[in-house]
This record gives structure tokens, C-alpha cells and sequence, in this order.
């Protein structure tokens, strides 16, 4: 069964799209880059500097939520914006990166995911119905059905059986989440692994069930870019074209410019404020590492054009001096300079495609990255 449509394709360039996500909270511009506060803030960061960069949607994980300080006291709270001051679009993942990532601490069945928290060693379990239980009560604008992410290289037998799991979860999300109000939405997770045959019947198998937009899951989790980029061509056909596609974990500049060439529209990933707080900056020249002494000396800014203050106004001498020297202020910096660096390519993406020019864009993007960054004076 379908659900009510609340994305509108604005243009086109090729598989390249631009378009808008309207939720309970506000007005997503895609293609999107959602920075990612998993514990209901933004490390490093305040919420109006996530604001002020360009973000119109952020991300919150339901996992440690749930756990810490607990969905029903955020509810009583007011919800995940009132309780956060983050008074726009929010999406929560369904806990099911977990799944993997604390592979050592839980249990998978059908009915459901058992936990040992890594908090306090408490026995957590989370089901479908439990997880699109404690993101409504977030109040979240784009919940996510829960489902089961395997980590790349693994045997097909494992894929498989993870995949088809992920949809029997998909068919319970759907049904828990059918007291939701109008408005918010609830999203399905393509899995498969690296096998196109899986990523083609998850998708279609999730299309038959219905959801409000699709995401692609399972990737970014230890496959070259070849494969992830194969997997999005794979999908790509099978899913309606005209609901949101959003490609989880993702991931540096470069996979968002490839995945936008095949059709994606949003993304997410913790990678602009994590490689902040190690003294990394993304700029228009590609990457720098400011821990690097040869900017000890080195006056200039790290971007002299950039629209955000701090990537014109503070010297690469004076953020290598705050790295080399752990001051905190060297990771707030950074993380900032970073989130408005996605905010901004994300920006001309949609631009480029707007008017037609999004090759052009994409190759000149690529082009000042491989040149790098330009000498001292």
C-alpha cells in the first residue's frame, strides 16, 4: 500500500536530481546532507551554527536515545526539538547500525534485537514495533524501519538471510507506524550487501510494501566506492522516482558528488565533525591536515573565498597551533568549518542542477580537489 507523497522533483540533470522534502518541522532542500547529532547534540558544535551553515535536517540516533536519557522522558519533555532546541526537520535511524556495530553485545532473533548496553550492561531488547515506538515518541520528522546491517566482505548466505530478515521488519515497521499524525514519515532500508540479485529484490520488495521515501543501507561499511557506486545503480531503477532516496553513512565529498550523478538525494555522516575534532578540514582544495607542521608558519586562511567566517578569518598557523595544542576550540573550529564546507557543496549541487550544469559542476568540484592545496606565499 502506498503512503502520502511529501517530496516534489523540482529538476533534473541526467539521474541527478534537486528537489523538496516538506515535513512536520520545516522544508528539506535535496540533495541534503544531514550532519549527525546521535545523542541529540552536535559534537563541538551549537545547534545555530548547524543552522547557520546551511543545514535544514539533522540526525538523531534512537539507539543511545533510547538508552540515554530515555524516549518516554524526551516525550514528557516535549519531543526531540523542543527537548534539543533544534527547532527544524529531524530524521532518527531505527537502531539498526547497532545491530552490527555492537556485534559483541547483542542477540538477533526474529522477533526482535537483544542488547547488552554499553552504558550500564543492562539487557535492552528492540524490535520493529519498539524502535518506530521510540521514534515517534522522539517525535522525530523521518523515522526509519528497523532493520539488519551486515558488515562488508560477507558470506551471501549471511546477506541473504539479513536481507530477507529486513523485510519481515519493514512489513511490522510499516504496520507500527500507521497511528503516526499526518505528515510525519516513515522510511524503508534497501539491504543485499554487494550483491546486485538481493539489492534488486530488497528494493522491490520494499516498493511492494510501501514507504513515504527509501534508503539504501548497508554500504560505507568496508567496500571500495566501486561497489557502493554499483549498488546505487542497481537499486536505482527499481525505486519510485518520485519518492526522497537517501544513502545511509555517507561519506566523504567525492561519494556524495558520485552518489548524486545516480540519483540520490540525501545523506549523512559523522565524518565532518570526527575529522574536525583530529585536526582535519574539508575545504575547496580537498583535505588538510592542520596537524601537519608545515602549517605552523603559514598565515593564510584555509579558504579566503569561503562564505563561513571561520574558514576566512582564522590563519592555518593559529588552527595548527590549537590541534598540536588539544584546545578544544581547535576541534570546535574545524567541525564548523567542515559542516558549512558540506552545507555549501551541497548547495551548488543543487544549484548546478537547476540549471542544467551539474557535470560541469561535478568536474570542476573534482578538478580543484586534485589540484590540492596551493603553497605558502
Amino acid at each position: 500500500m502506498s503512503l502520502p507523497n511529501h517530496f516534489e522533483l523540482l529538476a533534473t540533470d541526467g539521474p541527478a536530481r534537486t528537489g523538496r522534502l516538506t515535513t512536520p518541522h520545516g522544508v528539506v532542500r535535496t540533495p541534503a546532507f544531514m550532519p549527525v547529532g546521535t545523542a541529540g547534540a552536535m559534537k563541538g558544535m551549537h545547534w545555530r551554527e548547524v543552522r547557520d551553515a546551511g543545514a535544514d535536517i539533522v540526525l538523531g540516533n534512537t539507539y543511545h536515545l533510547m538508552l540515554r536519557p530515555g524516549a518516554e522522558r524526551i516525550a514528557a519533555l516535549g519531543g526531540l526539538q523542543a527537548f534539543t532546541g533544534w527547532n527544524g526537520p529531524m530524521l532518527t535511524d531505527s537502531g539498526g547500525f547497532q545491530v552490527m556495530s555492537l556485534s559483541e553485545l547483542r542477540k538477533v532473533k526474529e522477533e526482535a534485537v537483544t542488547f547488552r548496553s554499553h552504558i550500564d550492561g543492562a539487557i535492552v531488547e528492540l524490535s520493529p514495533e519498539r524502535s518506530i515506538e521510540v521514534q515517534r515518541l522522539l517525535g522525530s520528522d523521518i523515522a526509519m524501519q528497523m532493520d539488519e546491517c551486515v558488515r562488508l566482505p560477507a558470506d551471501r548466505s549471511d546477506i541473504d538471510r539479513a536481507m530477507q530478515l529486513s523485510l519481515r521488519w519493514a512489513e511490522r515497521s510499516k504496520r507500527a507506524f500507521e497511528t503516526a499524525p499526518a505528515g510525519y514519515m516513515l522510511f524503508g532500508i534497501v539491504q543485499g550487501g554487494d550483491l546486485p540479485q538481493l539489492r534488486q529484490a530488497s528494493a522491490q520488495g520494499l516498493v511492494d510494501i510501501g514507504f513515504h521515501g527509501y534508503a539504501i543501507g548497508g554500504l560505507a561499511v568496508g567496500e571500495p566506492q566501486e561497489v557502493m557506486l554499483a549498488m546505487i545503480e542497481e537499486v536505482g531503477p527499481v525505486l519510485p522516482k518520485d519518492r526522497p532516496r537517501y544513502l545511509m553513512g555517507v561519506g566523504t565529498p567525492d561519494d556524495i558528488l558520485e552518489a548524486v550523478a545516480r540519483g540520490v538525494d540525501m545523506f549523512d555522516c559523522v565524518m565532518p565533525t570526527r575529522n574536525g575534532r583530529h585536526g582535519m578540514a574539508f575545504t575547496r582544495y580537498g583535505q588538510i591536515n592542520l596537524r601537519n607542521a608545515r602549517h605552523a608558519d603559514d598565515s593564510r586562511p584555509l579558504d579566503e573565498t569561503s562564505p563561513w567566517p571561520s574558514a576566512r578569518n582564522y590563519s592555518r598557523a593559529y588552527l595548527h597551533h590549537l590541534v598540536r595544542s588539544g584546545e578544544t576550540l581547535g576541534a570546535m573550529l574545524l567541525s564548523e568549518i567542515n559542516i558549512a564546507y558540506y552545507q555549501q557543496l551541497t548547495d551548488g549541487i543543487r544549484q548546478a542542477i537547476a540549471q542544467g550544469t551539474f557535470a560541469d559542476f561535478r568536474a570542476r568540484t573534482k578538478s580543484e580537489w586534485e589540484k590540492g592545496d596551493i603553497a605558502p606565499r
